[in-house]
């Protein structure tokens, strides 16, 4: 065992018993992104460490079938954390787990590899990789319809409601377990709102959005209300998104970073937006697992549609935000297509894996796209070689499926499991009649 690894564990075991903490929840992550959870006493720590937990990994999506059904899920003490409740009496603890198979051997459907591996890719290319999401969110009446609790709008200041007291009880939530914050506001369109979180290692940061994901829910249900990270809830209105901003670091500089050039990027920065975009159609599955995800990748509501990069228009896939020369630290690229409801392990690990891919291969970056990929025309854009992305989840997994790129990134166990989950929901999602058919077609045919 290393020495960090130690050290951490004896932190763990002390704070547990000096805490007073009576469960210890164990969190793991299934191919598509939902959270799983099982407790353990205190007393079985020493063992959790040493051996892990063992558990059925055949009722997991996307782990196991029946046949191989034992799981390990071993504990990861640099996630520990104490669990705030709402009345202040903290007696839980909670870690994220790597998941093993029972001789030890790193389970292959364990989304925390899958990103583990891109990031052991990019050390060993010098690289650390650094990420922070704008992560957006609806609060609706309730969870069977999407009844907005308000009217505003973009950074609206409304009246004390529901609303705000919500976003400061799920910051102080979030803080009090380590992660933090870097401001919210309320977002374009009626009942969205946004969270954004400081930036971290891609690892860390995936591990936050996952608690991020469940304490907005949670803090939402405390008052009555349904929060909802799904990806287009409003016809007509925006969608909320995950943009990421992303950045490489060499050691203590910023990798992206060149005080000459035109746009402040780096010859490593140019090709690392290179491979993302040349990817992008391939990994858009990835990053927008849903059906309901295209529908919010639509022309008009500040999302994009195209492979393109800009400094400054938002309807660009990458956007890279303006890098001051005595700021060079924060120079980072923003990937605006991943949406809040996807997997954050896998959907981190097909970005910088393209980008990577970019780097590695040399690729070289398209010219800029200044104006808004919206009001250009389609034929204009395919002349300047500039891609659309899949218009819908069917067209996504064609491309995803013949991608060397997303099955080398994902590994075969989870580049399978995941595509016929898809392939199901997609399926399931073209066969179904809808009131919309209902309305429109039985009255007149």
């Amino acid at each position: 065992m290393d020495t960090a690894r130690s050290s951490q564990i004896s932190y763990v075991l002390r704070t547990v018993e000096e805490r007073d903490i009576r469960f210890v929840r164990l969190w793991f992550t299934d191919v598509l992104g939902f959270l799983k959870s099982f407790a353990i006493m205190p007393a079985e720590l020493d063992g959790a460490f040493e051996r892990g937990m063992g558990f059925d990994g055949s009722a997991i999506e996307g782990f196991a079938r029946v046949a191989e059904s034992d799981m390990v899920a071993i504990p990861d003490p640099s996630t520990f954390q104490i669990l705030p409740t709402p009345d202040g009496d903290v007696r839980e603890a909670r870690m994220f787990c790597d998941i093993a198979l029972p001789d030890g051997t790193p389970f292959a459907g364990d989304p925390r590899l899958v990103l583990r591996r891109q990031l052991e890719r990019a050390q060993r290319m010098g690289f650390t990789c650094y990420v922070h999401p704008e992560i957006e969110f609806f609060l609706f009446e309730g969870p069977n319809s999407p009844i907005a609790l308000d009217r505003g709008g973009y950074f609206d200041m409304t009246p004390l409601d529901t609303a705000q007291d919500f976003r400061r009880t799920a910051i102080q939530r979030l803080e009090a377990m380590g992660i933090s914050v870097e401001y919210s506001h309320h977002e374009v369109a009626p009942s969205q709102h946004e969270i954004d979180l400081r930036y971290a290692d891609a690892l860390t940061m995936a591990d936050n959005i996952m608690t991020y994901r469940l304490v907005v829910k949670e803090v939402a249900q405390e008052r009555g209300v349904h929060a909802t990270f799904m990806p287009k809830p409003l016809e007509g209105e925006w969608g909320s998104g995950m943009h990421t901003h992303l950045s490489l670091f060499e050691g203590d500089r910023n990798a992206f970073f060149a005080a000459d050039d035109a746009a402040h990027l780096s010859p490593v920065g140019r090709s690392f937006i290179a491979g993302v975009l040349k990817h992008a159609r391939e990994c858009a599955a990835i990053t927008n697992q849903w059906v309901n995800s295209y529908k919010r990748l639509m022309p008009g509501f500040e999302a994009p549609v195209r492979a393109s990069w800009s400094r400054s228009s938002r309807s660009a896939l990458v956007r890279v935000p303006t890098a001051k020369p005595d700021k060079a630290a924060s120079a980072r690229i923003e990937v605006r297509s991943p949406d809040p409801a996807c997997n954050p392990y896998l959907a981190f690990a097909v970005i910088l894996s393209a980008g990577l891919a970019g780097i590695e291969r040399g690729y070289t970056l398209p010219d800029e796209v200044v104006e808004d990929v919206d009001r250009i025309s389609a034929e204009e854009l395919d002349a300047r070689g500039i891609e659309p992305l899949p218009s819908d989840l069917a067209e996504a997994l064609s491309e995803m499926r013949r991608s060397e790129l997303v099955a080398e990134t994902l590994g075969e166990h989870v580049f399978e499991e995941f595509l016929a989950n898809k392939r199901l929901e997609w399926e399931s999602y073209r066969t179904f009649v809808s009131p919309f058919e209902i309305d429109r077609y039985l009255p007149m045919l």
